[in-house]
């Protein structure tokens, strides 16, 4: 068992190696199609997701990832003893820190730390992978959950939706509903601020979108040391991968990760969405 045990959900999308060098236990949320339900990364996976979601003509719902679930992760590291960290997408796009809330209830004698990381995808992940590094290192427990806490300061995420549709359907659009009347006819640059989506600047095309993208971010990024960037991509993996390129050679990153947006997030910003996730030095 690990000193310390590490639980996000599926909306970071950690690549495998990661959630298993760091031994990361990972809450999957919940895509509805009609009768069916799907956990994210078990019952099915993105490049599957987006070429069915282009076709739809009803689009999934999605559920937090549940109590139980939450709860089944709790029970054996609460047996060994183990203290428990979990970090989850923020509490304004999804009720998944409710879930884990509801689950830490069961164990009133246990130590479990709960952090709402304010974020999701991989500015997520990198929150979550800085405390598993951290604890695999020898941290005690304290210092790692202020790591934690303070990680969200040095991590984001910015990207391009082919439209806002998707985000107005599921009712994540956040600030974004402020541009929403010409979605048609432009490609947003989105990030997500104080835990929800917010819009940044309107482009009438993809290319240039990604292109001001990268502007945007020479300010925050460039000259930064320990640079980690992660692409990613809703069905659109090439883009990604494109993208990682001209960023690893823009900026001096030590890592750098192609990734999927998961199932029940693509939902809501819908097949075609790029953008970059990135986490400094805390």
């Amino acid at each position: 068992m690990p000193r310390i045990g590490i639980i996000t959900d599926s909306s970071a999308y950690i690549p495998p190696d990661l959630v298993q060098k760091y031994d990361i236990k990972v809450a999957p949320l919940i895509s509805i199609w009609g009768e069916e339900e799907f956990e994210d990364g078990i019952d099915i996976m993105p490049d599957e997701f987006y070429a069915r979601l282009r076709e739809a003509d009803d689009l999934p719902t999605t559920s937090q990832a549940t109590i139980r679930y939450f709860e089944s992760l709790f029970r054996p590291l609460v047996e060994q003893g183990t203290p428990i960290l979990a970090i989850v997408l923020s509490e304004k796009l999804s009720g998944t820190l409710s879930s884990a809330t509801q689950a830490r209830a069961m164990f009133p004698d246990a130590t479990i730390e709960l952090v709402d990381s304010e974020t999701i995808s991989m500015a997520l992940g990198y929150q979550v992978l800085a405390a598993a590094r951290a604890a695999e290192a020898g941290g005690s427990f304290e210092d790692v959950v202020k790591l934690a806490k303070g990680a969200k300061e040095y991590t984001g995420i910015y990207f391009v939706v082919e439209t806002l549709e998707y985000l107005h359907r599921g009712g994540r659009i956040g600030g974004a509903s402020r541009i929403f009347g010409s979605a048609l006819n432009i490609k947003p640059i989105l990030w997500v601020d104080d835990g929800q989506v917010e819009p940044l600047e309107r482009v009438r095309t993809k290319g240039k979108a990604v292109s001001r993208l990268l502007e945007i971010l020479d300010d925050k990024l460039a000259g930064k040391p320990n640079l980690r960037v992660a692409t990613l991509h809703a069905g659109v993996e090439q883009e990604a991968v494109d993208l990682l390129k001209v960023v690893e050679e823009r900026w001096a990153t030590v890592e750098g990760h192609v990734t999927p947006v998961s199932p029940a997030v693509g939902t809501h910003v819908g097949p075609g969405t790029v953008g970059i996730c990135y986490s400094t030095d805390l």
